[in-house]
């Protein structure tokens, strides 16, 4: 691994992790930054696609009491946690399922046509209303809000919840961002929403990483190692950082601030793409 590479890995690790889990797209930051330092090959948006696996690592790390609870309700003998990890296991499967069915009948065409900077820039902007639009709806009606805790969940909840992370298929809407936004819309606290959208983001990302790196196995080869290993480990500290920061975060704030960064760094990418300040397209 020369120096260039272990940078680019460093960098795109960072990125990930700093974004993978606040709703601002990490797909998205990740086509940008890869734009600007020239990483663009096939390989690349493999590399890119792993790293993830760092962010999953993190928060099944910080989850790992309440993970491992789960794994032994459900071959508990008493009914009680047996009942409460069947029906957590039941709802992370239930709004999995969506986003995976429409990510293996469109992921290739969504990757020929949208995983471009200006398509990206756009998808920022909508996700930015969107959000501004949700909180202004939350803060309107208190009665808006009638599941507080993940374990509240119904199944019709995390169908609908999936359903609002079919949307993230889109590069620069946010995985994160359109479970949680989804979620607050549907009834969920924004705690609430936050914390299923990190639960649901370990079986979607595992599952997208592990089917990427199957379907490109052959672009991969034993010299990659080091420079994947660094940019998950990477990814891995930094996603650590944020999702601690983002449970005591939304305990008292509000997704606002996000939403005008949003707007302001789409209108950014646009602006300079069209007044060929930067070559965003690599």
């Amino acid at each position: 691994m020369d120096t260039h590479t272990a940078f680019v890995a460093i960098i795109l690790g960072l990125v990930e992790g700093i974004t993978e889990f606040l709703p601002i797209s990490s797909t998205g930051h990740l086509i940008l930054a890869a734009s600007l330092l020239g990483w663009v090959s096939d390989k690349a948006k493999v590399f890119e696609i792993a790293i993830q696996s760092g962010a999953i690592l993190a928060v099944m790390w910080h989850y790992r009491v309440r993970l491992i609870g789960v794994v032994e309700g459900l071959t508990s003998r008493q009914l009680a946690p047996r009942t409460a990890a069947w029906r957590f296991s039941r709802n992370l499967l239930i709004a999995f399922l969506p986003a995976a069915l429409l990510g293996l009948v469109f992921a290739s065409a969504i990757k020929r046509h949208l995983f471009a900077p200006v398509p990206v820039a756009l998808a920022f902007i909508i996700g930015g209303l969107v959000i501004l639009w949700a909180e202004r709806r939350q803060a309107a009606r208190a009665d808006a809000i009638r599941v507080r805790t993940v374990e509240a969940m119904t199944a019709l909840d995390a169908l609908k919840v999936g359903a609002a992370q079919a949307f993230a298929l889109i590069p620069g809407t946010s995985r994160s961002g359109a479970t949680i936004i989804g979620g607050m819309l549907f009834g969920l606290s924004r705690i609430a929403a936050t914390e299923f959208s990190f639960f649901l983001a370990i079986p979607t990302l595992l599952a997208a990483t592990g089917y990427d790196l199957l379907k490109h196995r052959a672009l991969l080869s034993a010299a990659d190692v080091p420079a994947f290993g660094l940019g998950m480990a990477v990814s891995f500290v930094s996603a650590l950082v944020v999702v601690r920061w983002l449970l005591r975060y939304v305990g008292g704030h509000s997704f606002v601030p996000f939403a005008w960064y949003r707007l302001a760094f789409g209108a950014s990418v646009l602006v300079t793409a069209k007044m060929g300040w930067v070559n965003w397209a690599g």
